[in-house]
């Protein structure tokens, strides 16, 4: 990163003039905490007793077997507390916003479990809370509303635009212009205006870190191939960034292919993307011909957004990471198959991560091996499992 807060032409500021100040003044205290051992154990304190740091690495012996390929391990981020890696960045940002002497905190979801995560951090810390979601997102996540809620946040519904994502970060984003100066945006993702990508990026760095240790104890050397879902891409950033000078680890990310290829039917910004700027960051974005951001589609809520993080722009176009797209069914398959061989069900975000290993390790030989980064747990899915498997 030549320039702080870009990722070679990607990443960057773009938010109104009323943002300025308080995204300096974040970027100062993130800065100075790097250096703070007191608030660095204080974070490792909390990943290791309330979040429930580390999580195992799973040698996953029926699922390879009936692949017939290279040995699959599981880094198990779904057993973490509230379900999801998003607890990291959260309690990393909640103890942010408590030295900026901020009790007020805004959030934006999509799958529901960084509003969980924010939630649960705000309970932790005694913080107001509020998570604005899309309705459409509500709907598809009911549990995960009603575990907020009962957490004691607020949960604004959002009825514009395509009632995703997208249109929640920019309604926390319009409350953060009006309520700036008392008021933290704890933003779930690898996006947004800089110093969020990187911020976030080090608050979820422990799942490559753990990754990369739990596999040479256990293997005796490192993977070949890395595998994890990609929305706005902070699970893949977590697990990816350890392994960057490790050229001969292959790095892959999967995008939500939804329905087919027409823009509106996916979610897949590599495949149908072009260089934009969206909410605070210039990086791939579905937009149309007219430079409109397009509409998206996938089965999972946490990937129906049309951007991704500057920093998988920047390992994208380097080839340092490669990015494949799942399709909705491929993702539900993956789904059913992880939980008959392993006994687990993984949230449909981690459904597509698996579904690439599916289709990549029958042609992997045994003796490389293939990790995938199951991000979280399907509870939240199940409504949609339902619906969409017919059991």
């Amino acid at each position: 990163m030549a320039r702080a807060g870009r990722f070679g032409p990607y990443g960057g500021r773009y938010v109104p003039e009323t943002l300025m100040a308080a995204l300096e003044e974040l970027e100062a205290v993130y800065e100075s905490v790097k250096q703070d051992q007191e608030f660095q154990n204080e974070f490792e304190r909390l990943l290791r007793q309330y979040a429930g740091r580390p999580t195992p690495l799973f040698y996953a012996a029926r699922l390879t077997e009936k692949l017939g390929g290279a040995p699959v391990y599981l880094k198990r981020e779904d057993l973490l507390h509230t379900g999801a890696h998003k607890i990291n960045n959260c309690i990393g940002q909640g103890l942010l916003a408590r030295r900026m002497g901020k009790r007020r905190i805004i959030a934006e979801t999509g799958a529901g479990q960084h509003g969980v995560a924010s939630a649960t951090v705000c309970a932790l810390f005694g913080f107001e809370c509020v998570v604005y979601m899309g309705s459409e997102d509500m709907r598809r996540q009911e549990l995960n509303v009603f575990r907020m809620r009962l957490l004691g946040a607020e949960v604004r519904p959002v009825n514009s635009g395509s009632c995703t994502l997208k249109d929640a970060i920019n309604e926390a984003m319009r409350d953060w212009v009006t309520n700036v100066r008392t008021t933290h945006y704890l933003l779930g993702s690898v996006l947004g205006a800089h110093p969020y990508p990187v911020m976030v990026r080090d608050f979820h760095r422990c799942i490559g870190r753990e990754t990369r240790q739990q596999i040479l104890e256990q293997a005796g050397r490192l993977p070949n191939a890395v595998i994890a879902c990609v929305g706005g891409g902070s699970n893949a950033m977590g697990v990816f960034y350890e392994f960057l000078p490790d050229k001969q680890v292959k790095l892959i990310g999967v995008e939500a292919g939804g329905r087919g290829s027409d823009l509106g039917e996916h979610a897949a910004r590599f495949r149908g993307g072009s260089p934009g700027v969206l909410q605070g960051t210039y990086s791939y974005v579905l937009q149309d011909d007219a430079g409109q951001i397009a509409t998206t589609h996938s089965v999972s809520a946490g990937l129906d957004y049309p951007s991704i993080g500057p920093e998988h722009a920047a390992l994208h176009d380097s080839g340092r990471a490669e990015y494949v797209a799942a399709s909705d069914a491929e993702a539900l398959e993956a789904c059913v198959t992880l939980a008959r061989t392993e006994g687990i069900v993984p949230a449909l975000e981690s459904a597509h991560a698996v579904a690439e290993c599916i289709r990549r390790a029958p042609a992997i030989n045994k003796d490389e091996i293939v990790i995938v980064n199951i991000s979280g747990r399907g509870d939240k899915d199940m409504g949609i499992l339902t619906k969409e498997l017919k059991l």
